[in-house]
């Protein structure tokens, strides 16, 4: 089904360009407070002062800047098969937020994960001298899993915006399927690059020259016709790195 472009659709792309961009500004207006990885003593200020709410906050605005364009073909074609009724702008709205809602949780995942690893290391001397492995660990789970079955299967489903809302989109429940629409994207969009996005951990939530280079891997591999022969250069990078990281650990 070829998309036109009508009225519609140059303000749909215009919608969600707008909410990525503010996501941008935001995280550079508020990129001090945003930037840098988890530290210890963050950890240990959580229930007085809320930081696990700005984490995840500032989590989900990463998400929006750098994964919500990455979906914009599923959502484009999800607002030409809704057809001309009323209420298209609210499914196509439940399905970005079924979308986001995903990413929030790894947020949440992310940040206990963390929390418990800065726990681990200061627990341990020798991890505490040896700082660097962990960044090892994040690089090398991060290239060998470009190389995993998992990871081609969920880029085959994103890469497949028009089979995916068919399969998904049947006109019945009409609110709660779009938001179950976005879910299930949502859900394969992060089989695809979860293990990506977890960089954003080392270098810090908010580094803007980061999340564009990772962004921009993310957006070719999911929906370019060539992304598919990125990954497995892109894992042998990252394994490389890792690599070189750990001996020098």
């Amino acid at each position: 089904m070829a998309p036109t472009w009508n009225w519609n659709r140059i303000v749909l792309v215009g919608s969600v360009s707008l909410l990525a961009g503010a996501a941008w500004l935001a995280l550079w207006v508020f990129g001090a407070a945003l930037h840098g990885p988890i530290h210890e003593h963050h950890v240990q200020e959580v229930a007085a002062s809320g930081l696990a709410v700005l984490f995840v906050g500032g989590w989900t605005v990463m998400t929006i800047a750098m994964m919500l364009p990455t979906s914009l073909p599923l959502i484009m074609t999800f607002h030409t098969i809704a057809g001309p009724r009323r209420d298209r702008p609210l499914l196509v709205t439940l399905v970005i937020v079924g979308y986001l809602s995903m990413w929030a949780i790894v947020g949440i995942v992310a940040y206990i994960a963390g929390g418990s690893g800065q726990q681990l290391v200061g627990a341990s001397s020798w991890l505490q001298t040896h700082g660097s492995v962990a960044a090892a660990f994040v690089l090398l789970l991060a290239g060998v899993y470009q190389f995993t079955p998992l990871k081609y299967r969920c880029l085959d489903k994103c890469r497949s915006p028009l089979s995916f809302v068919l399969g998904h989109w049947h006109g019945q429940h009409d609110r709660w399927h779009a938001l179950r629409l976005g879910i299930d994207h949502g859900l394969f969009c992060v089989g695809c690059c979860w293990a990506l996005m977890l960089l954003m951990l080392g270098v810090g939530i908010g580094n803007l020259g980061w999340m564009f280079i990772l962004g921009a891997v993310m957006a070719i591999e999911k929906n370019m016709p060539w992304g598919r022969r990125l990954s497995a250069p892109l894992g042998v990078l990252l394994v490389t790195a890792g690599l070189m990281v750990l001996t020098r650990a």
